[in-house]
């Protein structure tokens, strides 16, 4: 067994089950024997498909954030010698384990505390969740400093940047660009956008999402998250993030340097790749994602985002400017907003409207420590509920 902890980088998935955790579940197959041994899979509640990603990576463990999906996880898991664990509790303690990288693909705030804990024993740690960084960005990134551990970004934009930026010439860095597809409602009008429906807004031209970031793409609130996260990622300042809306996804960042130079990193719209570059990092690994044809492709095409349609980018904006918690009062208000509107309580335009109320009345509460950032998280649930109901 030492010889194999040797040989093999050892790693954690918290969040297997999802789209990201099984893309690098696939990755990890796909690479040859004796490259990585798991040490840890996690999921929310999914026993059954999480039994069956840790028979084929071979865990050690296996963690069920909900505890009442258990025992159904222990049954899935007679007699395979692989542990079992169950609670919020459980899941922080696999990313506490001596893992060497660490992949965060949990979804929502949930993500917080294994995150920390990863960070804090110094590991690698893969991060596909954006509340982290959102709502306890200055937190996460002292923590990471502070215990020499090293975050590497798996949104693909924020890859993009991550391949592009030279850290040896920040100084000469003018412009960092996040490209946007514009969503599915790029080209509508607003009346056309008052009248939108879930199953139109979830309908995503170039990327297979969850129902919620689906929504967020549609409304370029997912954007505004990631110029958030971007500013905490890497030390430019923050006059110098911007956006563009490219509708076919191929360039997913560009950096503009002081001698006129532009640099951009391209692919195909696929997850695969930016999990591939953290997966691997600093080396690169064999993918049979689909290569880039430029050729094929023929034309790509650029434009300013549009904020009249799009507010909800000058929210974001107007939010990282504030500071304090409010990113996290936004992203909280913004996630209930989105459920609301799923749940066909609210108009689509409403989702940004809401948001804005929710930011005027809690302004940007202190965010010294996580637990300033959930009561800031918990109280922005609470009044965007309460302005939910007086707008009804």
């Amino acid at each position: 067994m030492r010889d194999r902890e040797q040989r093999m980088r050892a790693i954690t998935i918290l969040g297997a089950t999802g789209t990201i955790g099984e893309a690098t579940v696939r990755l990890i197959e796909s690479a040859p024997p004796g490259t990585y041994a798991v040490e840890a899979v996690t999921a929310h509640r999914d026993a059954s498909k999480l039994a069956d990603i840790a028979r084929r990576l071979s865990a050690r463990l296996a963690v069920v954030a909900d505890p009442a999906a258990l025992p159904a996880l222990r049954d899935a898991l007679s007699g395979s010698n692989i542990a079992v664990a169950g609670g919020p509790e459980a899941v922080r303690v696999a990313a506490s384990l001596p893992a060497e990288w660490v992949m965060v693909a949990i979804v929502g705030s949930a993500a917080l505390a294994p995150t920390l804990a990863a960070l804090e024993r110094g590991a690698t740690v893969a991060l596909a969740n954006k509340e982290c960084l959102v709502c306890a960005g200055r937190i996460v990134m002292e923590t990471a400093r502070r215990c020499g551990a090293k975050l590497l970004p798996v949104d693909s934009e924020h890859s993009a940047i991550f391949q592009l930026l030279d850290p040896n010439r920040l100084d000469q860095v003018e412009k960092v660009v996040l490209t946007a597809s514009g969503g599915p409602f790029r080209e509508w009008t607003l009346a056309q956008m008052a009248a939108a429906t879930p199953d139109q807004a979830v309908a995503h031209p170039n990327w297979r999402m969850g129902r919620k970031i689906s929504v967020d793409s549609a409304t370029m609130m997912n954007k505004g998250l990631e110029l958030i996260e971007a500013a905490h990622l890497f030390p430019v300042p923050l006059d110098t993030f911007g956006v563009v809306v490219h509708p076919q996804s191929i360039v997913h960042g560009l950096v503009h340097y002081a001698d006129g130079s532009v640099t951009a990193q391209l692919a195909t719209p696929d997850m695969t790749t930016p999990i591939a570059v953290a997966l691997a990092w600093p080396a690169r690994m064999v993918t049979s994602t689909a290569r880039l044809d430029l050729a094929l492709m023929g034309t790509l095409t650029f434009a300013a985002p549009d904020h009249a349609r799009f507010p909800s980018l000058r929210l974001c904006e107007a939010a990282l400017a504030a500071g304090g918690a409010a990113p996290s009062v936004l992203n909280a208000a913004n996630e209930v907003a989105v459920e609301l509107f799923l749940e066909r309580r609210i108009g689509f335009l409403d989702i940004s409207r809401l948001v804005a109320r929710v930011l005027d009345r809690m302004g940007a509460p202190p965010a010294d420590t996580l637990q300033a950032v959930m009561e800031a998280d918990a109280e922005a649930r609470r009044i965007a509920l309460d302005e939910a109901a007086i707008a009804a």
